[in-house]
């Protein structure tokens, strides 16, 4: 620590030296000013800037608008040290560990691993900024691809391409949950929803014929937003991914309205595909209601409808089955309907003997473990409550980072 401490400063006087810029020459002494006037050359001035091997000053121009009193320094502008005391190299360490980990706790990394001191504060606000800066990136691919101006996106065909939604609760601060219902009735929310998106390829099964997803091939993508503008997102990074050139295209969801709405409207022609594991769990919160307390007589039950009917994607049968089952109970009763509407509704969607013979996927495992992995063990932990700007800068920025495009980010905000 010692060693490297004293590389640092070695480092920082070397390169303070280098960003030490000299006076303008005298044909060169005036600048373009936003005004439409040119600003003229005051003096060199310095200002502090924090960099990878620690604290050094910054020697610059000057320019001030004799029009409209403006000043400027080009110099910061060029170097992406504009309006703030943190050189690049630091502003991307604090946005990897800001999207990784609870901000102190980047912090505490940086300090560790870097030997910098910076704020908590600090490190909040600079992943917040750099997020919010690739969901606006986003929303603007995003506007491109409502005027349908997507890049042709090229590559070998894709067998089998796959698409799953689902949506998960981030507790959120007070201002951002008034008048919403939460989940008890007459209580308020204390979440906001996001919907979050994975698309990942197939192109091979087991020796058994159990599918095998392509590895490493999982991106992602949500935000807190309505349905119609979670819609357009999914639509964009599934044409990123190749959807235009795969062979076989499967959406996958809980069972949820909205998402078979956006599957309609944004993927005719997919395979869609309610989550077996989902599916099932319908038929044991219903068998609980039936036989409360009773194991045995739960599992009996859970044999006949789920075995003999589900599994085998017999879903007009377990659907009359349900209506034909007897209840004194009013609130089971209802429960029986709601519950038999929902496999009525998702019948096509529930053929599992059709789709495993096909090889593909019928669980949504990978979007279920995307919402613990993405969301919940980021922005899900003890104490936190987000605002929906923040929220959503956080998890733009995550969702860059685990897809593996954070150095392609870096290098086009460089290049721009």
């Amino acid at each position: 620590m010692a060693v490297r401490s004293a590389m640092h400063q070695a480092g920082a006087a070397a390169l303070g030296e280098l960003l030490r810029f000299p006076p303008p020459p005298a044909d060169q002494r005036t600048h373009p000013c936003i005004c439409g006037q040119q600003a003229h050359y005051k003096d060199l001035r310095s200002k502090p800037i924090l960099t990878a091997v620690g604290k050094l000053e910054v020697s610059r121009p000057y320019y001030l608008c004799p029009h409209c009193h403006t000043g400027q320094f080009p110099a910061d502008v060029e170097l992406d040290i504009e309006d703030t005391e943190l050189s690049p190299g630091v502003r991307r360490m604090q946005a990897v560990v800001g999207q990784e980990a609870p901000f102190d706790h980047g912090r505490q990394q940086m300090k560790l691993l870097a030997g910098l001191e910076v704020t908590t504060k600090s490190v909040e606000r600079t992943a917040e900024a750099i997020g919010g800066n690739i969901a606006a990136r986003e929303w603007a691919e995003i506007g491109r691809a409502v005027q349908l101006d997507l890049p042709i996106v090229v590559g070998k065909p894709i067998p089998i391409l796959y698409i799953q939604m689902d949506g998960t609760g981030v507790p959120a601060v007070k201002k951002e949950t008034v008048g919403r219902p939460g989940k008890i009735e007459g209580q308020p929310s204390h979440t906001r929803e996001v919907k979050l998106g994975c698309v990942f390829t197939q192109t091979a099964c087991d020796e058994e014929g159990y599918p095998i997803r392509d590895p490493d091939s999982t991106t992602y993508t949500g935000a807190i937003e309505t349905a119609e503008e979670f819609g357009k997102r999914i639509y964009v990074e599934a044409w990123k991914r190749g959807w235009s050139h795969a062979e076989k295209k499967v959406v996958m969801g809980d069972g949820a309205e909205w998402i078979w709405n956006l599957a309609d409207q944004h993927f005719p022609g997919a395979e869609q595909i309610v989550d077996l594991y989902h599916a099932r769990q319908h038929l044991w919160d219903l068998a609980r209601r039936l036989h409360p307390n009773d194991e045995a007589g739960q599992r009996v039950w859970m044999k006949v409808h789920q075995r003999r009917l589900l599994d085998r994607g017999k879903i007009e049968k377990l659907v009359v089955a349900l209506r034909s089952t007897a209840s004194s109970n009013p609130e089971v009763i209802e429960k029986i309907r709601t519950e038999a509407a929902y496999f009525e509704r998702n019948a096509v969607r529930m053929r599992y003997p059709q789709f495993r013979r096909q090889h593909l996927f019928v669980g949504s495992g990978v979007i279920e473990a995307g919402c613990k992995t993405v969301i919940g063990s980021r922005l899900k932990q003890s104490g936190m409550f987000w605002t929906v700007r923040g929220a959503n800068a956080i998890i733009a920025l995550r969702c860059c980072h685990l897809n593996g495009r954070f150095e392609d980010y870096w290098e086009a905000r460089r290049a721009a």
